[in-house]
C-alpha cells in the first residue's frame, strides 16, 4: 500500500482522572477494547490513580484535558456546572493553565503527548493562543490546531443541548465512522466509564458505559483490520510536523 494513503488512527479517552469509575472504564476500553490514548484531569482526586496507571502502561499515550469549568443546557441556556476561574483574565489563566501542567508533571514524571480542554474550551481566545504557544514550546499537538491530524467528535451520546442521542455511541455508527477516514491522522475522541456514581455531578453519565462496551465490541477491532487502518498514539508521531498554524 502507498503510504501516502495509509490510514492512522489514535482512540483518545477525555476525561481520564476525573472520577474512578471514568478511569476504570478507560482502563478497560484501553486493554480490551481500540482505546490508545487518553486526557488526564489533574484536578480530580481520582487524578493520581489515572496516573499511576499510565506510569506503569507507558503505551497509553497521555495528554492534559485543561479543566477550566463545565456548562450544562439546562431550561433553554448554558449553565456553569463549575467554574475554576475568570475566564475574561488572560494572565489567571495562562497561570492556571501552567499550574495544570505542573501538576501533571509531578504525577505522571513526564510531558504530556498532546493537548486538550475539557468542552473545547481551548477553541475560543484567549485560551486558544496560551495553549497554542505552550504547545509550540513543548511541541505537542493542539487538538483542532494541528493541521496534519483530523479530529473526530461524531462518536458522543448527546446532542448539542444535552439531549441524549444513542445512535451516537452506537456500535454501527462507530463502524460507519471507521469506514470514512481517510489518508494521514484522525483522533477519534471518546468518553468511556464504569459505574460513574454520583460523585460526579454531569449530564454525561450513562452514555459513558455504553460507550466502553462499543469500544471493546471486537466488531471494532475487525472492522479496522479489514480497513487496513494502524493504530497509533501521539507519542509515536513526530510532533515537530503537526504544530498549530496558528
Amino acid at each position: 500500500m502507498d503510504e501516502r494513503s495509509q490510514r492512522y488512527l489514535i482512540v483518545n479517552a477525555d476525561d481520564f482522572g476525573q472520577a474512578e469509575g471514568i478511569n476504570a472504564g478507560i482502563i478497560a476500553a484501553h486493554e480490551q477494547g481500540i482505546v490508545t490514548s487518553a486526557s488526564l484531569m489533574v484536578r480530580w482526586p481520582a487524578a493520581t490513580s489515572a496516573a499511576e496507571y499510565a506510569r506503569q502502561h507507558p503505551q497509553l499515550s497521555v495528554g492534559l484535558h485543561i479543566d477550566l469549568g463545565e456548562w450544562a443546557f439546562r431550561n433553554g441556556e448554558w449553565l456553569h456546572v463549575y467554574e475554576v476561574l475568570d475566564s475574561d483574565d488572560p494572565h489567571a489563566i495562562s497561570r492556571e493553565i501552567r499550574r495544570q501542567l505542573e501538576v501533571f508533571r509531578s504525577l505522571c514524571g513526564t510531558d504530556p503527548t498532546h493537548f486538550d480542554s475539557h468542552q473545547h474550551v481551548h477553541r475560543e481566545e484567549p485560551i486558544r493562543t496560551i495553549v497554542s504557544d505552550l504547545a509550540l514550546e513543548l511541541q505537542v499537538p493542539v487538538r483542532h490546531f494541528s493541521s496534519q491530524i483530523r479530529y473526530c467528535g461524531e462518536f458522543y451520546g448527546q446532542t448539542e443541548e444535552g439531549e441524549p442521542y444513542h445512535e451516537g455511541i452506537s456500535i454501527e455508527n462507530l463502524l460507519a465512522l471507521l469506514t470514512t477516514f481517510g489518508p494521514g491522522i484522525t483522533e477519534l475522541a471518546c468518553h468511556p466509564g464504569s459505574g460513574v456514581g454520583t460523585e460526579l455531578e454531569t449530564q454525561y453519565r450513562a452514555e459513558r458505559e455504553v460507550e466502553m462496551k462499543m469500544l471493546c465490541d471486537p466488531r471494532a477491532k475487525e472492522a479496522i483490520m479489514r480497513e487496513r487502518i494502524i493504530m497509533c498514539t501521539f507519542r509515536e508521531i513526530d510532533h515537530r510536523q503537526l504544530l498549530s498554524d496558528g
